[in-house]
């Protein structure tokens, strides 16, 4: 007697807290393929579970900006070691759902100088295949882990005074940063806006792409083996008009990384500020592609506060 077997079919999660719970509400996010069917189906996240992430990530801060510069160095280059693992999950992931096209990068002068930072960022084509969106993630972390024990001597500085006291301006993380992920490259956009947050210590929620939530679902799983501490990192797979209006204004949020949004997506954003004076950074996904906004020691800055100290010079 002959049995068809029937093949395992994932259920993808969300990503709270280290673990992988069901969506609340339980509803389901049926994401449709380019050949038309019904390639994979996803929790679609509620504001309770939004509200979830936040608290998850508000707990797991201040143990993750304790941690030494080079253990979350390591811990990020661990990550991109478990993005390789899954490199061929990832790439299957983006291809299986239509993207739209990128439009051309926007460069802000055509005879820029040359810098130490430009030199070391990734030259990345505005159409990438979803291999080449993969290593691009993938380099983009290497990137940043090597930045985790030196963006602090290159922003703090020692200021002079008239006195005798020594002063230094030393940055720290800035608290809770959500990530807003592009539709277009839903893997390298996500990396791009994810990745300078947690090097100065901050802790992360990640709304996934609206289109093709998949490569962030399978990020969850990577992080989960990577030795990051439960709930330095949450993702949520849902719908961005039903989370964007509790995520914009949430006291609990410091800032918020966003690319590829609507002009009244990135409004509704902006207009969230006054509630507690988060920072908010809306990027083009096309100058993500390219580097320009996407790899930088600018980009880290953006999740960073200074802080000035004053102490007695002793004769």
């Amino acid at each position: 007697m002959t049995m068809t077997r029937i093949e395992v079919s994932k259920t993808y999660k969300l990503f709270i807290n280290g673990a992988f719970p069901r969506t609340e509400s339980g509803r389901s996010w049926p994401i449709t393929g380019k050949a038309g069917d019904t390639f994979a189906h996803l929790c679609l996240a509620s504001r309770k579970d939004l509200r979830d992430a936040i608290e998850a990530a508000r707990a797991a801060q201040p143990k993750w900006q304790a941690a030494t510069a080079y253990n979350r160095g390591q811990i990020l280059y661990r990550m991109a070691e478990m993005m390789e693992g899954k490199r061929d999950e990832l790439a299957q992931a983006i291809s299986a759902v239509p993207n739209g096209p990128l439009a051309p990068a926007r460069t802000k002068s055509a005879k820029r100088p040359a810098s130490r930072t430009s030199s070391l960022r990734l030259s990345v084509s505005p159409s990438l295949s979803p291999a080449a969106e993969v290593s691009a993630a993938i380099d983009r972390l290497v990137y940043y882990a090597g930045w985790c024990d030196k963006y602090a001597q290159v922003l703090g500085c020692h200021n002079p005074v008239a006195g005798p006291y020594y002063n230094f301006t030393v940055p720290e993380a800035t608290g809770v940063v959500a990530a807003v992920a592009p539709d277009q490259l839903p893997l390298l956009g996500l990396i791009s806006l994810l990745a300078p947050a947690l090097v100065p210590g901050n802790s992360t929620v990640v709304i996934a792409s609206n289109t093709n939530p998949v490569p962030a679902a399978v990020l969850g799983e990577v992080f989960a083996t990577s030795d990051l501490p439960a709930g330095v990192v949450n993702i949520l797979t849902g719908k961005r008009d039903e989370l964007l209006p509790h995520l914009a204004p949430h006291r609990d949020i410091d800032a918020i990384f966003a690319a590829g949004l609507s002009a009244s997506e990135a409004q509704m954003l902006r207009e969230g500020v006054a509630e507690n004076l988060k920072r908010v950074q809306i990027h083009d996904v096309a100058a993500i592609a390219a580097g320009e906004q996407g790899q930088s020691l600018e980009h880290i800055r953006g999740g960073v506060e200074f802080k000035t100290i004053w102490h007695p010079a002793l004769a």
